[in-house]
């Protein structure tokens, strides 16, 4: 029996989704949910069904998981608590400030309902987690560095498009190379935020609008922009979509540690992300968690969980037994 797949939102990330679940021949797409008109929706896959956002409520007995395509800034703080209680959920939400709130939130409606919620799931956070997590394990004695893109922001873009007044908006998010190359070369340099990266932001403004009002509230946007030198360009929609129109992004998690009895001995872990898609790639880590938080509902359990808390086995459609003899 495949496991049935209901998708909320069909932007870049929900399309992501659906592209990522033709790869997994254990699933199925039992429908996709949008605020916006269904007739409007033209999905990839075959017969595909599209609803409205509020059908949700009364399909809980034909979805396993939902997968949750909503921005972090408006949508998951609250779409994630409320779908819990009907459905197993997964989502990315990235404003790292606020995952704790958002874990407590999310776990007690879980609980309540006796679903699995998996949240924060993508690659950072997500994959870049957990590598934070087994190099700091493996090196105590170190630093870690997480150096993001070249590449647009899914999240801090949709942030800039909620700004009245603007019509569309990438946003680039650029590792300072100096600190990159410090890092590499072993120096272990105490880096603020602000040291770290830079931000570009393309923005397309509505005709008339007050692009001084704009640019500050940009600027000043508190877990987005306001710990960064940031560079804020209007330009035409024309100009969006010739230049911009690609959504490209990685980074690299970066460890250096010592050991040895004073030590002597420097070691460096790195792992690196090079993403053609960032919604695409996103959307392959969310199926995967979605089919580990199908298993541990089926185990009974329940309330939520995030990347460190679940097995990876659990991510993998094969066979223990075959993961044992080819990838361990």
């Amino acid at each position: 029996m495949k496991i049935r797949i209901g998708i909320m939102g069909y932007g870049n990330l929900g399309r992501g989704v659906e592209y990522a679940l033709a790869q997994n021949p254990d699933m199925e797409l039992t429908g996709i949910f949008t605020r916006r008109d269904p007739q409007s929706i033209k999905p990839v896959t075959p017969g595909a069904k599209v609803y409205a956002a509020q059908d949700a409520e009364d399909m809980e007995a034909d979805i396993d998981v939902m997968i949750l395509c909503g921005g972090s800034a408006t949508d998951l703080p609250t779409q994630t608590a409320q779908y819990a209680k009907l459905f197993n959920v997964v989502d990315s939400f990235d404003t790292h400030a606020n995952i704790g709130a958002h874990y407590a939130q999310v776990n007690e409606a879980a609980k309540e309902a006796g679903r699995v919620g998996i949240i924060s799931v993508g690659w950072d956070p997500g994959m870049f987690s957990l590598n934070r997590l087994y190099a700091e394990a493996i090196l105590p004695d170190g630093a870690d560095y997480t150096f993001w893109g070249r590449g647009v922001s899914q999240g801090h873009s949709d942030a800039i498009r909620r700004i009245k007044g603007v019509v569309d908006a990438r946003q680039y998010t650029v590792p300072v190379a100096d600190a990159v190359e410090a890092v590499l070369r072993g120096e272990h340099p105490e880096l603020s935020t602000r040291q770290k990266h830079t931000r570009e932001c393309y923005v397309v403004a509505e005709e008339g609008a007050d692009l001084a009002r704009i640019e500050n509230e940009i600027k000043t946007m508190p877990n987005y922009f306001a710990d960064y030198d940031t560079t804020v360009h209007f330009i035409s929609l024309e100009e969006l979509k010739r230049d911009h129109a690609g959504i490209p992004h990685g980074g690299r998690v970066i460890r250096t540690g010592k050991t040895g009895e004073n030590g002597e001995h420097g070691h460096v872990i790195s792992y690196e992300l090079k993403l053609d898609s960032n919604p695409e790639f996103t959307a392959g880590v969310l199926v995967a968690f979605a089919r580990a938080a199908y298993r541990m509902s089926l185990r009974g359990e329940s309330g939520c969980r995030t990347a460190f808390d679940i097995a990876p086995a659990l991510l993998s459609p094969r066979e223990p037994a075959w993961l044992r003899e080819h990838l361990l």
